[in-house]
Parts: structure tokens; C-alpha cells; sequence
């Protein structure tokens, strides 16, 4: 009831050929060319100046310094919101509480 179908190839219905016959060909050895010389790149070297490394430290640390500030400010917004949610759930215990002494 739940066998697969296994599909079967169709048998050719034309003019079959049989394969081509294949001659081995001789083998020629080439001599390997030596490489080139490598060529003395034209681009030029980057040269840091006093300035630049100091403004690349500076500009390094204004990056982590800001983003440690939003990473310390998202934090404190998880602390801040974790803490009003359990005060919240304090009031509504006690009201709740309050409620069925009466």
C-alpha cells in the first residue's frame, strides 16, 4: 500500500550509435618556463606621522568610551525598568491581599 514507485528508464526508440572509439594520443613533455622576477610594487607606503597616530588613538577611544556609555545605559534602562516592575508587582499583591481580609 505505501511503496514507493520506482520509475523505470524508457528504452530507446531511434537509431542508436554505438560510442566512438578513442586513440590514445602521445604524451610531450614541456619544458617548464621559469617565473618572472617579482616586480617592486608602485603603490606607496603608508607613513604615520606623530599626528596621525595620535588622532587614531583619540578617535579609537572616543569610539569606546561612547559606546560603553549606551552599553552602561542600556543597562541601567533593564535595572530601572526590572526594579518598577517589581514594585509594581509588590502594590499589586498587597491590594490584592487587602482585598480578601475584607
Amino acid at each position: 500500500m505505501l511503496r514507493p514507485k520506482i520509475p523505470t528508464m524508457p528504452t530507446p526508440t531511434g537509431l542508436v550509435t554505438p560510442p566512438a572509439v578513442v586513440e590514445p594520443t602521445a604524451v610531450v613533455q614541456h619544458h617548464p618556463t621559469p617565473a618572472p622576477a617579482p616586480v617592486a610594487s608602485t603603490r606607496p607606503t603608508v607613513q604615520l606621522t606623530p599626528g596621525a597616530v595620535l588622532a587614531l588613538v583619540s578617535g579609537g577611544t572616543a569610539v569606546v568610551l561612547v559606546v560603553g556609555a549606551v552599553l552602561v545605559s542600556m543597562l541601567l534602562a533593564v535595572a530601572v525598568t526590572g526594579a518598577s516592575v517589581a514594585v509594581c508587582a509588590v502594590v499589586i499583591r498587597s491590594l490584592i491581599a487587602s482585598q480578601h481580609r475584607r
